[in-house]
């Protein structure tokens, strides 16, 4: 490999690995293992122990022998076992896990982003009151000054378009 293109495949890896993406990726695959721990703490801590006191605490022994004689256990058995009791538990784990995440995390995050977008949007409406506030008080002192022009005292009325007659528009 010449020197040219030894420094355009080194540019071309710094420009990939400085990609905003490529860096925000790496920031949630490593908050992903931190939550993944807290997740499963969680799980194995309080959830876990909760569902062990109503049943069985593993249900990885449970199986059923669909070719005889089943006997034995891992790699001494003989027969064919079909190991229901673990295929069981890991949907159960996957479901309980599931049930951690959206309703300790998902949902109070949900909730937390509708109140702050409620937020956005009541300072966005009050914000367009006001501008719609200040334009009717900008006209009113327009017709005002208009007023305090006209020698009759009585103001002439607007034009079609809202604006202040100037001399060149004719009274009605």
């Amino acid at each position: 490999m010449s020197e040219k293109e030894t420094s355009g495949v080194w540019q071309g890896f710094k420009a990939f690995l400085m990609r905003g993406n490529v860096v925000d990726l790496a920031v949630a695959v490593v908050i992903g293992a931190a939550f993944t721990n807290i997740v499963n703490s969680v799980v194995k801590g309080v959830i876990s122990p909760v569902v062990g006191a109503l049943g069985t605490q593993s249900l990885d022994s449970y199986s059923s022998c669909l070719k005889a004689p089943c006997t034995g256990t891992g790699d001494s058995a003989t027969g064919l076992r079909i190991l229901w009791g673990s295929v069981l538990g890991s949907a159960l784990n996957f479901l309980i896990t599931a049930a951690v995440v959206y309703f300790l995390m998902v949902l109070p995050m949900a909730k937390f982003l509708a109140r702050q977008e409620a937020r956005r949007k009541a300072r966005e409406g009050s914000q367009d009151v006001t501008e719609v506030t200040e334009l009717e008080v900008l006209k009113e002192i327009r017709d005002a000054l208009v007023a305090q022009r006209v020698p009759n005292g009585r103001a002439p009325q607007p034009t079609a378009d809202g604006a202040a007659p100037t001399a060149e528009t004719p009274r009605r």
